[in-house]
């Protein structure tokens, strides 16, 4: 986290993107040329339509269309000396999408860029990246985020056949799965920039450095139990509840705010959690089943189908469920269905 915020900070004392921004506008000589550009990409405000700038301005849609598109090319394609700053964006964009893999979602790398990463100032980042031949701008869509790639790497229909090729992959194998291993199973590019490639699809998500669709609650859980499962599959044995609720807590998930009681709540309703001591709580998954401490025993006296000794029956329940000894010892006691032989050996009473 440190190395982090060290780039960032270095990167935001070099340039300041806003600056950038007005001054390469003002290169623009007609007002309402600039009002187009500005209103198009939403560097001040919110992004309007091709309808709406028509109307402000009292010209046509298609009007509105062609202006941007000549204003822009005229940028793109102007000498750098006519240019400010674009020799300064170009060394740090392309430094700073190396180290993220040579690609990225434009929020990525507006939070490398400043602290303040609202939608204006990644509005202004992807204005920037679009008037340089050294990037390509991969424009939000249904399946897309708002992303920028390095153009000596891929082109535009390349960037979204590498993205498609990624989610294809994690599809067929049905689980989620880390950029490393993608990268050993399709055998190209590097691990990272596998995961920049996958952080530019909506129909991906990751969590714990794992990739999966989106839809999965194991990589983008939605609700407190798709939580709370993620929190003891990860933590891979039985939780006290109070303990879950502190994971989440602490954890990097959306709304992480809950309380103790919600927690417990929702492990009660939930047929994936079970209750295997005061408070404790497994996966189904797991192999534990729902019961009272004498349904379990019941159960391993009918699997076994012969007397067993009290000292084995300790050993079975307490590998099925998380109480004291003496709990165990007092159900075979005193419970009608259970019947003591000679040598504390016991059976199940069929009266």
């Amino acid at each position: 986290m440190e190395g982090k915020a060290n780039v960032s900070s270095q990167t935001q004392l070099s340039f300041n993107i806003e600056t950038i921004v007005n001054d390469i506008l003002d290169t623009i000589e007609r007002p309402r040329e600039r009002e187009i550009i500005a209103k198009r990409f939403g560097l001040f405000a919110r992004r309007e339509t091709l309808e709406q700038i028509g109307e402000s301005l009292s010209i046509t849609r298609e009007r509105v269309r062609q202006l941007e598109k000549s204003i822009i090319a005229s940028l793109k394609y102007s000498p750098h000396s006519n240019l400010p700053h674009m020799d300064r964006i170009e060394e740090t964009f392309t430094r700073l999408l190396k180290n993220l893999g040579n690609a990225a979602r434009i929020k990525d790398l507006g939070a490398k860029l400043s602290e303040v990463n609202d939608h204006i100032h990644q509005s202004r980042i992807a204005f920037l990246g679009g008037l340089s031949s050294k990037f390509i701008v991969l424009k939000p869509d249904e399946h897309h985020h708002h992303g920028i790639c390095l153009a000596d790497v891929h082109d535009h229909q390349d960037l979204r056949d590498e993205v498609s090729a990624v989610v294809k992959h994690i599809t067929e194998l049905g689980e989620p799965i880390s950029a490393h291993n993608i990268h050993a199973n399709l055998r190209k590019h590097t691990p990272q920039h596998i995961h920049a490639l996958a952080s530019l699809s909506k129909k991906l998500s990751c969590l714990n450095k794992h990739w999966g669709l989106s839809h999965w609650p194991v990589v983008n859980p939605k609700n407190i139990r798709d939580k709370i499962f993620i929190v003891l599959k990860d933590n891979d044995k039985p939780m006290h509840f109070s303990k879950i609720a502190q994971s989440i807590r602490e954890s990097s998930f959306e709304r992480n705010k809950v309380t103790t009681q919600a927690i417990h709540n929702e492990l009660i309703k939930d047929h994936r959690f079970i209750l295997i001591g005061r408070g404790i709580y497994a996966l189904k998954a797991w192999g534990y089943k729902k019961g009272t401490v004498a349904e379990v025993i019941q159960e391993i006296l009918e699997d076994a189908g012969e007397p067993i000794h009290r000292d084995e029956i300790v050993k079975r329940v307490l590998e099925k469920r998380q109480v004291k000894q003496t709990t165990i010892l007092l159900n075979l006691q005193c419970k009608p269905m259970f019947k003591r032989l000679d040598n504390s050996m016991y059976i199940l009473d069929e009266k």
